[in-house]
């Protein structure tokens, strides 16, 4: 029985609670259980945002992810607030660009990856959360590479259907990390 707790942090604008989305969405169609809640600052640009995702085969109960088995920071004030909020055992995904400090924890597993450079090289600056979700996705398995394009395809505005591509490709890249 799987029931994988997520935390995604960061800045506002970084796309935090879009890439709890698109977990949510995949995770709804491999026929999980799942809870998506967001929450940001006042300053949606720029102040704090999380957004906590449960992926389950059983139902979720509450909403409220508070020991995250996954963790997922985008900016330095993340880290320092959520390290010690992880489990034993916990895999924390850090944008190595943003953050320069190591994970001070010896029990969870930290992968430093330079997902706003990465993107940044790409062309696509605004989708490190993506090159993120991608290596999570490998390291973790909390849900599959087949069929995101159909997931990305129900979050991805319709007003710009252009950013599909770019999406997937930003996953792909955080994926061969």
């Amino acid at each position: 029985m799987a029931y994988t707790q997520i935390l995604i942090a960061g800045f506002g604008g970084q796309g935090v609670l879009f890439a709890g989305k698109v977990l949510a969405y995949k995770g709804l169609e491999e026929n999980k259980q799942i809870s998506w809640l967001p929450s940001y600052g006042p300053e949606m640009r720029g102040g704090t945002a999380n957004c906590s995702v449960i992926v389950s085969d059983t139902p979720v109960g509450s909403p409220i992810v508070s020991e995250p088995d996954i963790l997922i920071v985008m900016n330095l004030p993340s880290l320092d607030k959520y390290e010690n909020a992880a489990v034993p055992g916990a895999k924390v995904f850090i944008d190595s660009f943003l953050i320069e400090r190591k994970i001070e924890r010896t029990d969870i597993e930290a992968h430093y990856i330079p997902a706003t450079k990465i993107a940044r090289e790409m062309g696509i600056p605004t989708l490190a959360n993506m090159v993120l979700l991608g290596k999570v996705i490998k390291e973790t398995g909390v849900v599959s590479m087949e069929g995101l394009k159909d997931a990305l395809a129900k979050t991805v505005s319709a007003k710009h259907p252009e950013l599909l591509e770019a999406n997937l490709k930003a996953i792909q890249a955080g994926y061969d990390y």
